[in-house]
């Protein structure tokens, strides 16, 4: 069975602080994400103002739980609230070969 990445790439609303909001991440992943059913990592990438994260679930079933969860989380609910959620676009991978 192969992993699954979600990627999911946005900009921040304008004027936020970059560290408050990598600080809310942090957070985030370390109460919350890093516990759910097949977790595996979390790498968030920067080009310019686009952001992109990166996780890595162990199935496709594991990541499909995370990005159709619809149960309300104070930590989700301040991350996104740094997060310009019309420029959000998410995509859902499945890992065929890794070299």
């Amino acid at each position: 069975m192969s992993n699954a990445v979600l990627f999911i790439s946005f900009n921040l609303v304008k004027g936020v602080s970059v560290p408050d909001f990598l600080q809310a991440s942090e957070k985030l992943n370390n109460e919350y994400m890093s516990k759910q059913k097949g977790y595996i990592s979390w790498k968030q990438l920067l080009e310019g103002d686009m952001w992109v994260d990166l996780l890595t679930f162990e199935t496709i079933e594991d990541a499909k739980r995370i990005e159709e969860s619809s149960d309300p989380n104070p930590l989700a609910e301040k991350f996104y609230s740094f997060i310009d959620l019309e420029s959000c676009k998410v995509h859902l991978f499945t890992v065929e070969r890794s070299y």
